[in-house]
């Protein structure tokens, strides 16, 4: 999740839980250079004013795969870096002051380039089909490793098995470690895993998937996303190896110990939009 926090209510089906864009890897582990094609990436207005940090992908030489509510306006410009970090502050003056003239995080990076939201995106979570992926398409081409899309329809026959309880994903991130109390290593990749809960839901409907969030409810994995993690991937490892099957989305809690949601990659709703940027599988 970016740190500008949009809350949404819910309907009454969801008891009145509160849903925030996703967000960093609680309880998870520093991923030093386990996935160095994942990056934390800050945006920035017209004015070259930092808005928000998210994470996201490098899926081929100038693609940054990431989420659509991480892209959308008034961010014209994004920075990225690749360091397992914690990435350095810069000299940048604070809240509201430009990146001209400055260096170091969050004003200059590896990368940078133009964020651009899915179409669909309209600036809320309208679930299922929020359309919540979107692209930064890099200035400058870059060397790989790049991250692996996962195939198209690639959950649906994952949907249909039993003991669903038992699917594990790896989520990658920059983000908080917790809310309360407050642990900030927010610029550090972490990485951690999650367990599938449902993919089948009013809540996810076939665009979106749902994991734990928390360690500890029966569900077992060793991490969660919080604020910071927005638009990193969520990865699982089948016969075609690690791809990412989604991108962080939002989650159930504001405090970040609710679960989680990821909107797919593998659907025909993203791959028609990623298609006119890569070659999708």
């Amino acid at each position: 999740m970016r740190t500008k926090l949009f809350v949404f209510a819910i309907a009454a089906v969801l008891m009145l839980a509160i849903v925030s864009p996703a967000a960093a890897v609680q309880y998870g582990q520093p991923d030093g250079n386990g996935h160095p094609y994942v990056g934390l990436v800050s945006f920035h207005d017209a004015n070259n004013v930092p808005l928000w940090r998210c994470t996201g992908t490098l899926i081929s030489s100038n693609v940054f795969l990431t989420a659509a509510h991480c892209t959308e306006s008034p961010a014209v410009k994004a920075v990225v870096w690749f360091a397992a970090g914690p990435v350095a502050l810069g000299n940048w003056g604070g809240s509201g002051t430009s990146c001209t003239g400055k260096t170091g995080y969050p004003c200059t990076g590896d990368a940078s380039g133009t964020p651009v939201p899915h179409p669909g995106w309209n600036g809320g979570l309208t679930i299922p089909n929020t359309h919540d992926v979107g692209v930064v398409v890099l200035n400058q081409s870059l060397p790989g490793p790049y991250g692996q899309l996962a195939p198209a329809n690639y959950l649906n026959s994952l949907a249909k098995q039993r003991g669903l309880q038992n699917v594990e994903f790896t989520v990658v991130g920059y983000g908080l470690q917790s809310v309360k109390p407050r642990q900030s290593a927010i610029r550090e990749r972490m990485v951690g895993t999650v367990s599938l809960i449902n993919l089948n839901s009013a809540l996810t409907d076939g665009y979106n998937i749902h994991y734990s969030s928390n360690p500890g409810l029966g569900h077992g994995g060793s991490g969660g996303t919080c604020f910071g993690d927005s638009g990193g991937p969520v990865f699982h490892t089948g016969a075609n190896g690690k791809v990412i099957v989604a991108v962080n989305s939002f989650v159930l809690n504001s405090n970040c110990k609710g679960a989680g949601f990821g909107f797919r990659v593998d659907t025909a709703t993203s791959r028609s939009f990623l298609d006119d940027y890569v070659t999708v599988p």
